[in-house]
């Protein structure tokens, strides 16, 4: 049987792509590759992700129809331990993803790692809400990130848990570029 393509919604969807699995990033980037390949405009917000040489970020910016704008310090944050630049740098990306999402120049908006934000809570769960509820009606939107919180996943059309079964960082593997980042 074959299935004929349909032409884009104008109802944008809320996806989340959480777990404590590998690919929610690498799920988002998908998405946005293939919104990108139908000519649509995106925005990627980077949350906890500041200037660090992420391989797909590199591509990205070669493509036309992408914005993106990354915050946060070089080290991962330590839940234990926030600092104020943190929380100043989780704020700021919020408002930049809000801008985006309400500019009209968009037809999707990644916000990466912004469950992470709200678990360690450098920005408030009633923010993410509160975006999530004035979203235009037409602007696809993706939060991304480990420990989603229930609230938001009961906000969102789509929710997709990446499932850890097993990962070479528990047996000492680092990260390795063009690989995990």
């Amino acid at each position: 049987m074959t299935e004929k393509a349909s032409e884009p919604s104008k109802r944008g969807l809320v996806y989340i792509f959480t777990g404590d699995g590998k690919g929610k990033t690498c799920a988002a980037t998908g998405v946005v590759l293939r919104a990108l390949g139908h000519g649509m405009r995106v925005h990627i917000t980077y949350f906890l992700k500041g200037e660090y040489p992420y391989g797909e970020r590199n591509t990205l910016s070669k493509l036309p129809n992408v914005t993106m704008a990354g915050f946060g310090g070089p080290e991962f944050v330590d839940p234990a331990n926030i600092k104020s630049e943190e929380i100043e740098q989780a704020r700021l990306a919020l408002a930049t993803a809000r801008e985006a999402m309400l500019s009209g120049n968009y037809d999707l908006v990644v916000l990466d790692e912004v469950n992470v934000a709200v678990a360690f809570k450098l920005v408030e769960l009633d923010e993410v809400i509160k975006l999530i509820e004035d979203k235009p009606q037409n602007v696809e939107l993706i939060l991304t990130g480990r420990q989603a919180n229930t609230e938001l996943v009961k906000l969102a059309d789509l929710v997709t848990e990446m499932l850890k079964i097993k990962h070479p960082y528990d047996e000492g593997v680092l990260a390795r570029r063009g690989i995990d980042y």
